[in-house]
């Protein structure tokens, strides 16, 4: 199967900004009977119609109409649209970066370490890190002399 085919820009962005719309839920406001004063009304909470879920990789490319992963990928590193992509999935790292600072944290990591997220630098192998090059030095003409004295005038 083929990746979606995206007339324009413009286009790619809403479809991607309703996934991110879609993934937060929805919920209305009830009341809470019994709970009013003289001097307040009755509180309103949240109640859930549709949970919200995480934003995911998977998810996206779903709702775009992308087949597997691969064809995400792949159309996020040569698609006519791929900054747009690029953008959708720099916004998934950004859900993910912000669950850094929750108490458990693993799950975050783990999928930012899927994205390409290192703790420590990686080193690059030695042929890619420094290039070589190999000096051959001629000798033409007399040797030198070591001192003053082995020169003849």
């Amino acid at each position: 199967m083929f990746p979606p085919c995206f007339t324009d820009q413009h286009n790619l962005a809403l479809r991607i900004d309703a996934y991110f719309n879609f993934i937060e839920g929805e919920y209305h406001l009830e009341t809470k009977p019994g709970k009013e004063t003289k001097e307040q009304p009755a509180p309103t909470q949240k109640v859930w119609d549709r949970d919200p879920e995480p934003a995911t990789l998977a998810g996206l490319a779903l709702s775009l109409g992308f087949n597997s992963l691969m064809a995400f990928d792949d159309y996020m590193e040569n698609g006519e649209f791929a900054e747009v992509l690029k953008w959708a999935h720099l916004r998934i790292e950004a859900s993910y970066e912000k669950k850094l600072h929750a108490q458990s944290a693993a799950g975050a990591i783990f999928a930012l370490k899927n994205m390409g997220w290192n703790e420590r630098k990686e080193i690059k192998p030695a042929e890619e890190q420094s290039h070589v090059l190999a000096v051959q030095v001629f000798e033409s003409g007399p040797t030198p002399a070591e001192s003053e004295k082995e020169v003849i005038l």
